[in-house]
């Protein structure tokens, strides 16, 4: 019976985790959409980025929060964005061609801006759907 338990944890991480690539696949192509200076060259390449900067967020970015824990205190935690965007960056340059940022500026501001986008798609649209399928149970 506890292996049934753990596979419902492990298939509902699963999807957690699929959906938050496809939400951050939807920022970066918005993002694309708006500014000449954030390119993505197709959806596959948005995935693919997303991706990546999923696997950044999970391996690398707890180091450099850990490193950069003194100016991220000093900075009311404005530096977690500087991070965000040096792993955006870092996505880019591995991405080659299919996804270029033109300058860390454009990384700033397109931090901030998928930021913003993956709160207000995750509360104002996957948590009321969610709401709503519990209520159908």
């Amino acid at each position: 019976m506890q292996w049934q338990s753990c596979l419902k944890k492990v298939t509902y991480n699963m999807k957690s985790w699929i959906v938050s690539l496809l939400i951050n696949t939807i920022a970066l192509m918005v993002v694309a959409g708006y500014f000449e200076a954030f390119h993505v060259e197709s959806i596959g390449a948005a995935l693919l980025a997303s991706v990546l900067l999923s696997l950044f967020n999970v391996f690398l970015k707890p180091i450099l929060v850990l490193l950069t824990l003194p100016v991220t205190i000093f900075s009311l935690g404005l530096f977690l964005i500087v991070i965000n965007a040096a792993l955006l960056s870092l996505t880019a340059e591995l991405m080659g061609d299919s996804f270029n940022i033109d300058g860390f500026s454009m990384a700033l501001l397109a931090a901030v801006i998928i930021s913003l986008l993956n709160m207000f798609l995750t509360n104002f649209i996957l948590e009321p759907l969610k709401k709503n399928k519990k209520k159908r149970r």
